[in-house]
C-alpha cells in the first residue's frame, strides 16, 4: 500500500468526508493489490496448464483430462474457485494474453480485473476483443458494463454507424446505473475465493429484502410440508457472470429442489428467464434420477401488489399442476406472508 499517497490525501475543514477519503483509497489500493496477484495466479496456472498439455500426443483429449484432474486435485486442496470451467478460463487466457507481463511496459494497456478478462476471453474476434479491452481500461468501464456492451455488439454497431455520437450516448444512459458501485470489489465473489474467504452477499440486499427472505426462510419452514433448508444466497456462477439465489429448499414428499428468488421491483421477462435459467442448472448439476424436477418461485414485493410466479420446465406443467401445488404454498399465502413483513419492517423503522 502507498502510504505516501494516503498521507497526502486531501484535507478539508471537516473530518468526516477526509476519512472517507482515506478509507476508499485505501479499499481501492487494496484491490488493485489483490487484482494484480489474482490475474498474475490465473496467467502463470494458464501458463502451466498449456506447458504441460504440449506433452500429450493427443493434445485435445490430453487437455481435457489434465484439467479435469487438476479441478478435482485442486478443489480438494483449496476449495471452490478451481472447476473445470476456471481452469479452462485461466488456460484460454494464457492462450489469448500469453505477453500481457511481457511486453516493454509490463502490460499492453492498465491492467483490468480479472472478472474482466474472464468476459473479454469469450470474445473470439480478436479485434474486437483488443478493442474492448481497450474502451474498458480508458473509459473505466467496470464488469457489467463490459458484459452489456459485448452481449449487445457495441463494438460492431459502432463500426456500422456514419454518425456514432447517439451510439455512444446511449450506451452511457443505459449503462449508467452499472458504474458507481463502490463496494463492487468488496462483493466480488472471485475476490473471496481467492482469498479464501466465505461468500457472504447479505450486504448486496436491500434492508426490506433481507428482511423478507429471513422471514419466508423461517415461513416456509414452518409451513410443515416437507422443506428442509439448502442454502442461502446460494452461489452460481456461469462463464460470463455470477448469480445468487435466494432461497434453496428441498421437499421430501415432493423429492425435489425448491428454489425461491425475492424481487422488490416489478418482474419482468429477464427475471423469468433467470429463474429458468437457474431450475435447469440445477437439474443439471444437483438432481439425482430418484429426484423430480426442480422448481422455482419468483416473488415481487411492488407497493402496490405483491404476487408469486412459478417457474417449471417446460414438459412437466402437469406434473406441476397435479402434484406440486399440494405441498407448495398458495399465491394468496406467500402474498399474504411478504404483505405481512412489509408492514412489520415499516412499522419498526417508524419506531426507529
Amino acid at each position: 500500500m502507498d502510504i505516501n499517497q494516503l498521507i497526502k490525501a486531501e484535507k478539508t475543514e471537516d473530518i468526516v468526508p477526509d476519512l472517507k477519503n482515506i478509507i476508499e483509497l485505501s479499499q481501492k489500493q487494496a484491490y488493485q493489490a489483490i487484482n494484480t496477484a489474482l490475474v498474475y495466479r490465473n496467467w502463470l496456472i494458464g501458463y502451466r496448464i498449456a506447458e504441460e498439455e504440449l506433452k500429450g500426443e493427443d493434445r485435445a483429449e490430453y487437455g481435457t483430462t489434465l484439467i479435469r484432474k487438476l479441478s478435482k486435485e485442486l478443489t480438494n486442496e483449496y476449495g471452490k474457485g478451481y472447476t473445470k470451467t476456471n481452469l479452462y478460463s485461466f488456460y484460454s487466457f494464457y492462450k489469448m494474453y500469453p505477453n500481457i507481463f511481457h511486453s516493454v511496459s509490463g502490460k499492453s494497456v492498465p491492467l483490468l480485473s480479472w472478472t474482466h478478462y474472464r468476459t473479454l476471453i469469450q470474445v473470439k474476434d480478436e479485434k474486437a476483443r483488443n478493442w474492448y479491452e481497450k474502451e474498458t481500461a480508458q473509459q473505466a468501464w467496470n464488469v457489467r458494463t463490459l458484459q452489456r456492451n459485448i452481449a449487445s455488439q457495441y463494438y460492431y454497431r459502432l463500426l456500422k454507424s456514419q454518425v456514432k455520437d447517439p451510439v455512444v450516448e446511449e450506451m452511457k444512459q443505459l449503462t449508467t446505473k452499472y458504474q458507481y458501485d463502490k463496494l463492487e470489489f468488496i462483493k466480488n465473489p472471485v475476490i473471496a475465493e481467492f482469498l479464501s474467504l466465505p461468500t457472504d452477499t447479505s450486504f448486496t440486499e436491500t434492508e426490506l429484502e433481507t428482511s423478507i427472505i429471513s422471514n419466508l426462510q423461517k415461513f416456509l419452514m414452518e409451513l410443515g410440508k416437507g422443506y428442509a433448508f439448502v442454502a442461502r444466497q446460494q452461489h452460481i456462477h456461469t462463464e460470463k457472470q455470477d448469480y445468487f439465489i435466494d432461497l434453496v429448499f428441498y421437499n421430501y414428499y415432493l423429492k425435489c429442489f425448491v428454489l425461491v428468488d425475492l424481487k422488490t421491483e416489478k418482474v419482468t421477462h429477464q427475471d423469468v428467464g433467470q429463474m429458468d435459467m437457474y431450475v435447469r442448472m440445477y437439474d443439471e448439476l444437483k438432481r439425482t434420477e430418484s429426484d423430480n424436477p426442480t422448481i422455482g418461485i419468483i416473488l415481487c414485493s411492488e407497493t402496490d401488489e405483491d404476487i408469486a410466479r412459478y417457474s417449471i420446465l417446460k414438459g412437466n406443467e402437469q406434473l406441476f399442476a397435479s402434484k406440486y401445488k399440494l405441498y407448495l404454498p398458495s399465491d394468496e399465502e406467500l402474498r399474504a406472508e411478504i404483505e405481512s413483513q412489509k408492514t412489520i419492517f415499516e412499522l419498526q423503522n417508524n419506531e426507529k
